[in-house]
Parts: C-alpha cells; sequence; structure tokens
C-alpha cells in the first residue's frame, strides 16, 4: 500500500472516531427511585436521603417517586421498575415480597423474577400492636381472647412477610382472626378510629401516640430497644423467625459499573449519622448489606416463607 493511501485512511478513521459520540457516562440524565408505599415510613425517608446524597455526588437530579396500591400485588411501583429499562435510571426501594414473591402471585409483568439487590439498608422495627385499653396485653392473652371474640386485624397487604406471619402464629396458637383487611397507612388514627383492633405496623407509625398502645410482638431479628419488653416473633416462635427488611433493586441486565455507584452512595449515605439518627429514634437497624449478602439473606427468607405458606394452607 502507498505512504499516502495508508495515511489517507489513518485520518479517516480519526475522523470517524470524532464524529462518534462517545458513549455517555452513567448517569448522565435523572434518576428515580420508586417506593411502592406512601411517603413517611422508614423506606421512603432513608431512600430520599439516598436520593439527595446521589444527586449531590453527581450533579444530577435523582427524586424518590411514591407509587402506593395494591399491598397484596400487583405493586405498580416494582411494575414501573420491571418495565423499564435495566439502566440504572430506574431503582426501586423494595420490601421482600416484592423480589420474593411477586414473581409467585400471578403478576404477569414481575414474572420471571426481574431484580437483582444492590443491597439490603434496612430492618423495620415491625410490630402488632393495639389499644391502649385492649383487653389483651400479649400475644397469649391476644389468642385466649380471640378464641371467643373477633378481633380485626389491619396490614398493609396479605402476602407481606408481617402478615403471614401474623396469621401462621394464629394458626399455631389456635385461633383465627375474626376479619383482616390492607390499609396504606397504619397508625395512631387506624386504632383511634377502630377501624382495626390490631394492627401490623412499622413502630414509627405509632410513636406519637406510643404510651397510649400496646405492643404485643415485634416482627423483628431482635428486640426493639424502645419497646424491650415486646418479645420478637422468634422468640415465641422459632419456625416463625424472619423480619422484614428494605433494599434497594434494579432489572437483572443492569451494568455491572451502574450497579457500584449505586452502592457506593448508598451505603455511604446509611452508615452516615444522619441515618443512624433515624435507627436510634425510631428502634430501626439501619446499615449495608452488600449484594453478595442480600441474595442471601433473600435465599433464606424464601425458605422461612415456604414454611409460613405450609402453616397457612
Amino acid at each position: 500500500m502507498k505512504k499516502s493511501s495508508l495515511m489517507a485512511g489513518l485520518v479517516g478513521v480519526a475522523l470517524t472516531a470524532l464524529a462518534a459520540p462517545a458513549l455517555a457516562e452513567y448517569p448522565e440524565k435523572p434518576v428515580s427511585f420508586i417506593v411502592p408505599w406512601p411517603p413517611g415510613d422508614l423506606e421512603d425517608v432513608l431512600t430520599r436521603m439516598i436520593a439527595e446524597d446521589f444527586q449531590a455526588e453527581y450533579g444530577i437530579s435523582a427524586a424518590v417517586v411514591n407509587k402506593p396500591g395494591g399491598g397484596g400485588g400487583p405493586f405498580p411501583g416494582a411494575i414501573d421498575v420491571a418495565t423499564a429499562p435495566a439502566d440504572g435510571y430506574t431503582i426501586g426501594s423494595f420490601v421482600p415480597a416484592v423480589p420474593v414473591i411477586g414473581h409467585e402471585i400471578g403478576i404477569d409483568e414481575l414474572t420471571p423474577e426481574k431484580f437483582d439487590p444492590i443491597g439490603i439498608f434496612l430492618t423495620y422495627p415491625f410490630v402488632v400492636a393495639a389499644k391502649g385499653d385492649a383487653p389483651y396485653s400479649t400475644m397469649e392473652e391476644l389468642a385466649a381472647y380471640a378464641k371467643d371474640n373477633d378481633v380485626a386485624l389491619g396490614h398493609f397487604g396479605d402476602v407481606l412477610t408481617p402478615t403471614q406471619v401474623t396469621k401462621a402464629f394464629a394458626v399455631n396458637a389456635g385461633f383465627e382472626w375474626g376479619s383482616d383487611a390492607a390499609f396504606d397507612a397504619l397508625d395512631c388514627n387506624t386504632l383511634a378510629s377502630g377501624d382495626a383492633d390490631v394492627i401490623n405496623t412499622t413502630l414509627q407509625l405509632i410513636l406519637p401516640c406510643l404510651d397510649d398502645v400496646k405492643v404485643l410482638m415485634a416482627v423483628t431479628d431482635e428486640r426493639i430497644s424502645l419497646v424491650p419488653d415486646a418479645p420478637t416473633v422468634g422468640e415465641l416462635e422459632k419456625t416463625l423467625d424472619i423480619a422484614l427488611w428494605n433494599g434497594l433493586f434494579v432489572g437483572k441486565d443492569t451494568p455491572a459499573d451502574v450497579r457500584e455507584k449505586i452502592a457506593a452512595v448508598a451505603a455511604k449515605t446509611v452508615m452516615s449519622e444522619r441515618a443512624q439518627a433515624v435507627a436510634k429514634e425510631t428502634g430501626a437497624l439501619v446499615y449495608w448489606m452488600d449484594a453478595e449478602k442480600s441474595a442471601e439473606r433473600i435465599a433464606g427468607d424464601k425458605a422461612t416463607v415456604a414454611v409460613i405458606g405450609e402453616i397457612l394452607q
């Protein structure tokens, strides 16, 4: 080949490379963190902190979008994440029901399993609580009372972990709930209004009236510091030892480098002084569990959920 032809070819390649658009580095457009529950609870508060830090770190807009509805499915917020491109611009902030069983209850958009964990960052201080003047103060007393009286249970959705555990506990204790219903919010007003006699909720939502309620049981790994006299479900029934957590999830095809950037910000946020202050104030456990350990925890929870399913058959 003549030298002039070789040079012309090299110049052409160089010009083509200059003309081709460079691959955009993540993130280069707004990012949404989808919370499939109303604002105000712990997952919402902490996810907002992560979004704020993400925006500060990368200089792009990062916002929390609350998509409540369908506590027992179809999880509209989860569907938004499942149907969005797996590029890290739509991130789910999910409790176990979404990644653990969402694909098993007939939700086409979540089937087969759509999500991988970025990391788990919160164990809720989930409790079973009743009004202060309820004629029972322990789960044992509740079981005895409910054998002769109708007791209405309020929960966030039938397929969610605390609901399933509470119903399985009733089976093992030999009583039935008089009725049960799902609510978008379970707080002081729910008990005061009589909409439910007993509620599955986070301690965060009943802190304003904590002196006027009875906490019968904690659906947690360990006793909650703010209500230390309430036993965990695992203390009362070993086979039901499970807790409700929240984590960040993305679509399975999301690139590794994108996952790493999300994880780096989230890990720093949840271990920050302001996030740990939330833990101290609410009794929650706030930490960072990486993707590998989160996947192991999900596998373990699936096994426990299977045991609960057998009890409820």
